[in-house]
């Protein structure tokens, strides 16, 4: 009986291509082992280990109080500054760090993109989601502040997953172009933590929303993290929501999103010839 084969040919496709979901699902362990494998590295051969999770957000926080809040007298909206600070660091730490390691992913995994086929979108999802980890240690140092300051804990902690997501969101859009762009250019190796140092002046992180002359405020609300560190500080110290900083963070967040995966979709055929 003579077997029957099946030859499967795999071609570019021109032009815009959208993501194909069922195959990212069908790849989710990859994903899963990818994020193991960035957590460990991370803090492989390292002294304090996974400490390094509590001791970076609570240095920066106390370098922030001492020059912002004593120094600077930057108002915190009558709460503890370094709890309105904290606050705000930590999506930012999430942000932050997440599209500067998926920025250089793609060149980093570089013997795998060239010999293997699997969904290119993978490195730079799992470079953010790695970043998880660091995130919750980071708030529950967050809610034991809150405690030690007598800040109480309200409902509004229990929304704290719905403004994770749009981060992460903003993070993937953001860390997948800025993926693609360093396997064209390497320049934004030096490009990203500069952007992400001007980009953390931009975004109401030391100072709150209201410090910002009013005629001006718009400004801010172009950049989508401005929504979402608000709602963070809503969450957590129980002050009103910012509804039109939460719609345009929404719009923009989806705008961001949709249009860093197509822009990877789009040059990632070139990523084995180039990288």
């Amino acid at each position: 009986m003579q077997e029957s084969s099946q030859i499967t040919v795999i071609r570019p496709v021109k032009g815009w291509k959208k993501l194909n979901l069922v195959e990212l699902w069908e790849y989710r362990e990859l994903l899963l082992a990818f994020c193991v494998r960035d957590i460990k590295i991370r803090y492989k051969q390292t002294v304090l280990g996974a400490a390094w999770a509590i001791l970076q957000p609570l240095v920066t926080m106390l370098i922030f109080s001492i020059i912002f809040g004593r120094l600077a007298g930057i108002p915190s909206d009558g709460f503890p500054y370094p709890v309105f600070v904290y606050t705000g660091l930590l999506p930012w730490m999430l942000f932050s760090n997440a599209i500067s390691s998926s920025s250089g992913s793609m060149v980093g995994s570089a013997h795998m993109v060239s010999k293997i086929y699997f969904p290119r979108v993978v490195i730079p999802f799992s470079a953010v989601g790695s970043g998880l980890v660091d995130f919750a240690v980071s708030a529950c140092i967050l809610l034991l502040l809150m405690f030690a300051y007598d800040v109480p804990w309200t409902w509004q902690l229990l929304i704290t997953p719905v403004l994770l997501t749009g981060v992460i969101l903003v993070a993937l859009g953001v860390g997948t172009a800025l993926s693609a762009l360093t396997v064209s250019y390497r320049d934004f190796r030096y490009v990203v933590p500069f952007m992400v140092q001007i980009w953390m002046y931009l975004t109401p992180v030391v100072y709150p929303l209201g410090f910002i002359p009013e005629k001006w405020r718009w400004l801010l609300y172009l950049n989508p993290l401005t929504g979402y560190i608000d709602g963070f500080r809503s969450v957590f110290l129980g002050k009103p929501f910012d509804f039109i900083g939460l719609v345009s963070a929404v719009i923009l967040t989806i705008f961001v999103f949709v249009g860093g995966l197509k822009y990877f979709r789009k040059v990632e055929q070139r990523f084995a010839d180039v990288i």
